[in-house]
């Protein structure tokens, strides 16, 4: 699989230098996965950062009650990983699954630690994507307990306009934390003004 989008995604930051574009065509797997397929399971450990090709992915959580809470969707030039099993090196609580067939490059957590050391640009790149993730969670968190379902609609669509088209309402509900049946009435008061 070609790394050339991963390699432009850096430019958005720090661009690479030659040694650092090899080193990381050496570290940069390629991984398809059909619809529905996962790359992480509850109780697994997160070994990989996953850079998005092609495809959308969902990380989200079940609760004690079967019911399936999304926190993050990834498509195009987005990276997926849960953060805390990667770090922590611990059986992760989340799921990533593949809402299209996908194309992704993965980083194995060996690779990347090897590619901080030698290359700083990496560490600076890799810095300002995971503070990019933790402002996007904390964002979410304050839409959460501050927002109505409706501002957190309309903040999806802000958010990712692209993904509306692709995903099922069952998705973007749960995203906001609704059911399927209260998007349903959002989008209809939506279109009605």
């Amino acid at each position: 699989m070609n790394t050339d989008p991963l390699i432009e995604s850096f430019s958005n930051y720090w661009p690479l230098e030659n040694p650092a574009m090899e080193a990381l065509k050496k570290s940069a797997k390629p991984v398809t996965l059909q619809r529905r397929a996962y790359l992480l399971k509850t109780g697994e450990h997160c070994n990989h950062f996953s850079f998005v090709v092609k495809g959308c992915l969902k990380m989200y959580k079940v609760d004690d009650k079967g019911n399936q809470h999304n926190l993050q969707f990834s498509i195009e030039n987005d990276w997926i990983a849960d953060y805390g099993s990667f770090y922590a090196e611990e059986p992760s609580d989340l799921c990533i699954q593949a809402l299209e067939s996908s194309r992704i490059l993965q980083i194995e957590r060996n690779d990347l630690f090897y590619l901080y050391d030698n290359f700083p640009v990496f560490d600076r790149n890799f810095r300002i994507i995971i503070e990019n993730a933790f402002i996007e969670q904390q964002k979410r968190v304050l839409q959460n307990i501050s927002s109505t379902a409706e501002e957190r609609y309309l903040y999806f669509l802000k958010k990712y306009p692209d993904l509306f088209n692709r995903i099922s309402n069952v998705q973007i509900a749960s995203y906001i934390g609704v059911t399927p049946e209260f998007l349903s009435m959002i989008r209809k008061k939506i279109a009605s003004r």
